[in-house]
């Protein structure tokens, strides 16, 4: 029977819904739900499959460990009681590479850091029998987290953040993470068979994520992951299995009708060379194009969109205007449904309406609103007799 292991998947505080659902998609048992972070069970596949599918997650953590401390001492001699040894080899290369602490009487990152390291060397010296690591090996970066006294220990097997997909080289000047983006979809109930259109599309983020949705195609396809490198913990024929599972599942027919605005004309470049290389560009159309233009002859179509929200004063005093043309043209669309996320506090009063539903999304340390302006759903299709 396979071993089964814990793993902690971060994510923007505001979405854990849409990853839990991920998660659960992807047949794995949810273990607890916190506020920006979701923990889930499964075997040594569910690392690699999580990292490669999961749309909506920073990172992947395999958990060490979990205790209570309130004091250093405490911290080492606990962070020593773990297993270490269990995944890290003698040649392994190991740090707590972060320590974040909330509401805790250990509070100082850099010396949890340097104490947790301490504890760690201790135990694999015991293990090992040895007095001195080469450290030359695998990479096995420890993120740490406290609140309120209680440890969270776990091992990054991602690496580079799971936002980086491999395909956005140039980005606009306040782009929205693939992360945040593509959780902001799955909170739509847009599907693949539906118009999208965003008009501040900027290096082509929404647009790009929804294409890779409506397709298929896994987030992870593209790039490699830390713990490819940890074959005495994961063997390679599991990477190998997902690759092709991942593969196999892509629609390469899929009928997107996907399209992206923007005022910039170097942007637009931008967002279509970016949109080549995420490996979507058949299935979106990006154009120079004012937001007061945004129009389309078909009924039941969706916006989803982060527009500007004026991070300077002279940006913040353009906003009125911006934000009434916008609601102006939304409101020639029939039958069509908006969903916005800005942090600008005076969006519904000039985009012209009250919000159906509004959620409350943190994009890194901004608190945004992503309001739902929703349309009627079309009619559904008759049944060929």
């Amino acid at each position: 029977m396979a071993e089964l292991y814990e793993f902690l998947a971060p994510c923007h505080f505001g979405t854990e819904s849409v990853l839990k659902r991920e998660i659960t998609d992807l047949g794995y048992e949810i273990a607890s739900t916190e506020d920006g972070k979701v923990s889930f069970l499964g075997d040594e596949t569910a690392l690699c499959r999580a990292n490669l599918f999961l749309r909506t997650t920073e990172r992947v953590l395999l958990v060490v460990g979990r205790f209570r401390a309130v004091t250093f001492e405490e911290l080492f001699e606990k962070t020593k009681a773990l297993p270490w040894e269990r995944y890290i080899p003698e040649n392994g290369k190991f740090w707590v590479t972060k320590a974040n602490s909330v509401k805790s009487k250990l509070f100082s990152p850099s010396d949890i850091q340097r104490i947790m390291k301490k504890a760690m060397v201790e135990r694999l010296k015991q293990s090992y029998k040895k007095e001195w690591f080469p450290e030359d090996g695998a990479a096995f970066p420890v993120r740490v987290s406290i609140m309120k006294d209680e440890v969270t220990v776990g091992l990054d097997t991602s690496g580079e953040s799971l936002h980086k997909r491999g395909y956005r080289k140039l980005a606009a000047k306040a782009p929205i993470t693939e992360t945040l983006a593509a959780a902001l979809i799955m909170l739509t109930p847009w599907k693949a068979d539906r118009i999208l259109v965003d008009p501040f599309c900027g290096s082509g983020t929404i647009p790009i994520e929804a294409a890779m949705i409506g397709a298929n195609i896994a987030p992870g396809l593209n790039r490699e992951f830390l713990a490819e490198d940890w074959g005495h913990l994961i063997p390679k024929k599991a990477w190998y299995d997902a690759v092709n599972e991942a593969e196999d599942l892509v629609k390469r027919d899929a009928a997107l009708q996907i399209q992206g605005y923007d005022i910039d004309d170097g942007i637009i470049k931008a967002a279509r060379q970016n949109a080549v290389d995420a490996g979507v560009s058949g299935y979106i159309h990006f154009q120079k194009r004012p937001v007061s233009e945004l129009s389309h002859a078909k009924k039941y179509g969706f916006v989803i969109t982060n527009p500007p929200y004026g991070e300077r004063l002279e940006e913040k005093n353009a906003l009125p205007a911006l934000y009434r043309e916008f609601g102006t043209a939304f409101a020639g669309l029939e039958a069509w449904s908006c969903y916005m996320i800005t942090a600008y506090e005076e969006a519904e009063k000039y985009f012209g309406r009250k919000a159906d539903k509004n959620r409350k999304i943190y994009n890194g340390m901004i608190k945004t609103y992503f309001y739902q302006f929703m349309g009627p759903r079309p009619p559904k299709r008759r049944e060929e007799s």
